[in-house]
């Protein structure tokens, strides 16, 4: 059953409004839907919906409540992805599937080590990466979509270590300390106990970290943690240390 997101000022206490239009375009040209079909939608904000059509045209749909229940494909961690900026289209398939895996928000960032330049158009590729992530999250039926933010720096990046409850740093060097370890250890206490699970994940681009950025993240409360045995790319440890985390966290 296809979903859809509105704002919570749509919600209505019998009805929804759905005025997206490409939602509409996407309802009426490609699913075919007319009234008297059932739909799934969201506010965005905590509540989803079962609901029957009532009309659909080009300017706006009309939906009756069927059924209301609280989001029940949220995580409840929220993990933040700061994911080194990479090469070509690499970024679509992280965004995509680290929202399927269940992450909160993606920020890019300009690394030493980043090959990519902004040569001022970088807003569109932020724009198509946060419709990825509109389209992922449609598919995998979650109850909120992740945002994709404006680029930062390093800098930048370790400024807001402290609204987080615990920074991963995935390093390539780290052979003492696993991502196990850190996620049982936090998982035990007290802290998390009383809901405090803000975590982020900070991934290099494809030549890694540099020496003073590994440094600089971990005098600033990274904890370094190794992935495994083999040497992940950066395309792929990002949803690595996804799946790591919501298997410790959630299942």
């Amino acid at each position: 059953m296809s979903r859809f997101f509105v704002q919570p000022e749509n919600v209505g206490e019998k009805n929804i409004i759905i005025d997206n239009k490409e939602d509409l375009h996407h309802m009426m040209k490609v699913l075919r839907l007319s009234a008297g079909d059932e739909i799934d939608i969201s506010d965005s904000v905590e509540w989803e919906y079962r609901a029957e059509l009532i009309y659909l045209d080009s300017d706006s749909a009309e939906a009756k409540i069927i059924d209301k229940q609280k989001f029940t494909a949220e995580p409840t961690v929220q993990v933040t992805l700061f994911q080194g900026i990479p090469k070509q289209g690499k970024m679509e398939t992280i965004v995509q599937k680290c929202v399927e895996l269940g992450v909160n928000s993606i920020i890019p960032v300009f690394m030493d080590r980043t090959v990519v330049v902004d040569k001022g158009n970088f807003g569109k590729k932020v724009q198509r990466w946060q419709k990825v992530s509109d389209e992922a999250v449609k598919q995998c039926k979650r109850g909120l979509i992740p945002q994709v933010f404006d680029p930062m720096k390093v800098p930048e990046m370790i400024s807001a270590f402290g609204v987080f409850d615990l920074v991963l740093f995935p390093y390539e060097n780290e052979d003492g300390t696993t991502i196990k370890d850190v996620l049982r250890e936090v998982k035990a206490s007290t802290a998390w106990a009383e809901g405090r699970n803000r975590i982020a994940v900070i991934i290099g681009p494809e030549g890694g970290f540099s020496d003073e950025e590994a440094r600089m993240i971990v005098e600033e409360g990274g904890r370094s943690v190794s992935l495994g045995k083999t040497t992940l790319r950066t395309e792929t440890a990002g949803m690595a240390a996804l799946s790591m985390i919501m298997y410790e966290m959630e299942l």
